[in-house]
């Protein structure tokens, strides 16, 4: 399919999927958060299941997952540029029969979906709260995306355990200084953590991410810390384990 590149995008590629995404500098691009979550997601794969990508962005999470499933995706989305590029970038890759884009607030995500109808939810939703006093970048698109300004982390816990059937799983990316918070949000609302996985940028540097998965009306307990993931070596270069994540 001919597919539109407007000025100031670019098209980048995951190079260990072939999976292709239109960015561009002047909105929110993805990075390696959304590669390591999708990598960390054991996503439903049968045909008839359902996966949805929360908190979209360009769609890149939910484009990483279609080489490991063949489940229908439906991408939530709230800023129209975004969903507009991720459509796009369905269009490039030739998925459009298998992902769908859903251009509006997730709160409003069951005017478009069922509830307990999903097998497999992914987030990576905002990392920073809006507080009186936090810097926020002056780019719109950016400012949405860091900072909970449309939707709280607690909004995404919830919306995504009304969407997912029992003992459908959910996997976030976030902060690590938030997983408390997570843990307990998850609870809250029926969802049982049950693997986490700490991202640290170094050896012998404190981790920068953490990625968690929790599995709706699960068993309490049994929860299961993954061996740690270095992404840099020393001199700058990824290490293996992240190399091959990304180059295949």
């Amino acid at each position: 399919m001919d597919v539109e590149i407007h000025e100031n995008e670019r098209v980048d590629a995951l190079f260990s999927n072939g999976i292709k995404i239109i960015q561009s500098s002047e909105v929110f691009s993805f990075s390696l958060d959304a590669v390591l979550l999708a990598d960390f997601t054991n996503p439903a794969k049968k045909k008839e299941q359902k996966i949805v990508d929360l908190c979209a962005g360009n769609g890149a999470v939910g484009l990483f997952l279609t080489p490991k499933s063949s489940a229908q995706i439906y991408e939530v989305e709230i800023q129209p540029r975004l969903a507009d590029m991720a459509k796009r970038s369905i269009d490039l890759n030739g998925l459009e029969e298998r992902v769908t884009v859903i251009n509006d607030d997730l709160n409003n995500v069951f005017d478009y979906l069922a509830k307990d109808s999903i097998d497999t939810v992914t987030c990576n939703p905002p990392y920073f709260e809006d507080q009186p006093d936090s810097k926020k970048n002056p780019n719109q698109y950016l400012a949405l995306a860091r900072h909970e300004l449309a939707v709280t982390l607690e909004q995404t816990i919830e919306q995504a355990s009304g969407l997912l059937k029992m003992n459908g799983r959910v996997s976030y990316v976030h902060r690590p200084e938030r997983l408390i918070e997570m843990i307990e949000l998850m609870k809250k609302h029926r969802l049982e953590p049950k693997r986490v996985q700490f991202v640290y940028p170094k050896r012998n540097r404190e981790a920068n991410m953490v990625l968690v998965e929790a599995i709706k009306d699960g068993k309490p307990g049994g929860l299961r810390f993954m061996p740690p993931l270095f992404v840099y070596e020393e001199n700058g270069e990824y290490t293996e384990e992240v190399r091959k994540i990304v180059y295949g």
